[in-house]
């Protein structure tokens, strides 16, 4: 497998990419998610059509063909919020491979990414999700990933929350980067008005 693959290597970048997120209601029923690269080109879709999809607290990522490729499950009974990963569709008989819970690193709310498959490359978001301002970081400390307000190019207006950009550095998984967007999402629902701490600078438009 492709180095930095954790859900599939044909969504590795070998440079930097910024995905446009649209998260859109589906009826009444739940949200979806559809992802675009540049190019406007369908990447991501997630659809909640089942009504009690967020009641069983299971989401699952498709590419553009609707082929499944990672379920995303609240992981039951958990004092922190815990969710868990799984390649393809389902959980039946499968083990994860990553766990996503709310944590609080010195004084600082934060979330943490455990990586069951490779122990010891465990990621850390910092910023606040519901603001859409939110970076993940690598165990080097190192940015892997950003999400952010995204500004309309040609009118220079800020789009509402419901818009926003994921933006991947080179080499690391976007199925990935997204079935934690689907997380994060789910925790932010839940802990509204509760958002991580924010660096203003992290707002910074110019960037």
């Amino acid at each position: 497998m492709k180095a930095g693959a954790v859900v599939e290597e044909g969504f590795i970048y070998e440079e930097e990419i910024q995905l446009t997120v649209l998260k859109t209601s589906l009826f009444f029923t739940g949200d979806g998610f559809t992802v675009y690269d540049p190019k406007g080109t369908l990447v991501f879709r997630v659809d909640s059509y089942e009504p009690d999809a967020r009641d069983k607290g299971e989401l699952i990522l498709m590419d553009a063909s609707g082929r499944c490729l990672l379920t995303v499950r609240r992981k039951r009974p958990s004092l922190h919020q815990r969710w868990e990963g799984f390649l393809g569709e389902g959980i039946d008989g499968k083990k994860p491979i990553f766990s996503v819970k709310r944590s609080s690193i010195i004084g600082r709310s934060g979330v943490t990414v455990e990586m069951y498959s490779n122990p010891g490359e465990d990621y850390q978001i910092e910023g606040s999700f519901s603001h859409r301002c939110c970076t993940i970081f690598n165990a080097a400390k190192e940015s892997v990933a950003e999400i952010r307000r995204k500004v309309d190019a040609s009118t220079h207006v800020m789009l509402g929350k419901d818009v926003f950009t994921l933006c991947l550095k080179p080499g690391f998984d976007g199925a990935f980067a997204m079935g934690l967007v689907l997380v994060l999402d789910q925790i932010s629902d839940d802990y509204e008005d509760d958002g991580l701490q924010v660096d203003p600078a992290a707002n910074d438009l110019s960037l």
